[in-house]
């Protein structure tokens, strides 16, 4: 982790230590400089002193030291001998001294200099591998082989190209999986759907086949099979809306309008949709629950729902029977507990009852396994979810949790 980083600092760390050791020597080069002409011009004077005192012994030290921080006639004197003070050093040995200072300065600087351009050099020689690698990268993406790993996550410019690329490699193999996901489902999906319509229309076709080989068939007999035709008809008209809707939230086309709205209003509105076949099975609904509770949902859809779940319960549940709906809230969420009292679910068909086409070994012939998968599917889009429970001989229990 934080490689190109650690690298990055290593290169400034390098180069910033560099420049402090350079201007320290350089200043210790100065000072030792200043301290060797010092050195030099005061024995020079010194001497000069010191002469003067043995020739001149009436000529105080403060006169001579008067006459050396001067400025009077100085040029006149020296290029008397040819001496320029502006160019030419007096002293000899501090000439020769400057001379080698120049040639350490220069040494020194040159040394520098190359060091900074092999630092500089071997930086851009590590940014050229970075940038070979994340061309291999591209190649490699471009052969769809997405097996990638960048683990280098740092802050440069090529660390957060590379960074990119690798999320684009993650969402390009994602994208790929989902495909060939979407693919697999898609073909699943249309064996199904086939196989819902092949039932129905096989019977039909045969339905037709018998009226037209027999136009003389007994009335009766005639529109039984007409209204054989007719209940084939409503089961593929059934399942092709119900196909729709979903394929709808699956390509996410729906938008959800919510608003508050009372759960009782919902439930009583999903009782009212499954009235006919409780009133043909003389099944009793019953309704407990606080009527002041409510929602922030959709209100068609969440009907949509709960009727489907409630019609599961009539269809597993004996004539003369009953359902018992109730409902509360709590601090978390609205749940809202849907009890029929039939044949059950088994242990085996409990995981895959919400799973599309799935057929109980409890389902009704009519049933095609795709209303508690509708049902979940717009539980889930509203916040919520669902479960069931259930035993052989007693009924099951669908438990819905708005959060």
């Amino acid at each position: 982790m934080m490689k190109n980083k650690i690298k990055l600092k290593k290169y400034l760390m390098i180069t910033f230590i560099f420049s402090i050791c350079i201007l320290i020597l350089t200043l210790v080069l100065n000072i030792y400089e200043y301290k060797v002409y010092t050195k030099n011009y005061n024995t020079k004077i010194a001497t000069i002193m010191y002469n003067i005192k043995q020739k001149y012994p009436e000529i105080s030290e403060n006169d001579i030291i008067k006459t050396l921080n001067g400025k009077d006639n100085e040029n006149e004197m020296f290029s008397k001998y040819g001496i320029d003070i502006n160019k030419d050093s007096i002293i000899v040995e501090n000439e020769n001294m400057h001379r080698k200072f120049l040639i350490t300065n220069g040494v020194f600087f040159g040394i520098s200099i190359l060091i900074l351009v092999i630092i500089f050099m071997k930086y851009n020689k590590d940014k050229d591998r970075e940038i070979e690698q994340i061309t291999k990268y591209i190649e490699e993406i471009n052969k769809k082989n997405y097996s990638l790993h960048i683990d280098e996550i740092s802050e440069d410019e090529l660390s957060i190209l590379k960074n990119e690329i690798y999320k684009t490699t993650v969402m390009l193999k994602e994208n790929a999986e989902n495909s060939l996901k979407d693919k697999k489902q898609l073909k699943k999906s249309l064996e199904d759907i086939s196989h819902q319509l092949k039932t129905p229309l096989t019977s039909i076709l045969v339905i037709l086949d018998d009226l037209i080989e027999e136009p003389d068939m007994d009335l009766n007999t005639r529109q039984e099979f007409i209204r054989d035709i007719k209940r084939e008809i409503g089961n593929i008209n059934f399942f092709i809306q119900v196909i729709l809707k979903l394929s709808k939230f699956d390509s996410n086309t729906i938008n959800f309008m919510k608003e508050k709205i009372y759960v009782k209003d919902i439930l009583e509105e999903s009782i009212k949709n499954v009235s006919t076949l409780c009133d043909l099975r003389n099944i009793e609904i019953e309704l407990y629950g606080d009527s002041k509770i409510s929602l922030e949902c959709d209100f068609r859809w969440q009907v949509e729902a709960l009727s489907n779940i409630i019609k599961n319960c009539i269809d597993h549940s004996k004539d003369d029977g009953k359902i018992i709906i109730e409902y509360e809230r709590n601090n978390v969420y609205v749940a809202i507990k849907i009890k029929d009292f039939g044949e059950g679910i088994s242990s085996k068909d409990l995981p895959h009852i919400f799973e599309r086409f799935y057929k109980g070994e409890n389902s009704t012939s009519e049933s095609i396994g795709i209303g508690l998968a509708l049902a979940k599917t717009i539980i889930e889009q509203d916040n919520g979810n669902i479960d069931v429970e259930s035993e052989i001989g007693k009924g099951a229990t669908f438990t819905i949790k708005y959060f």
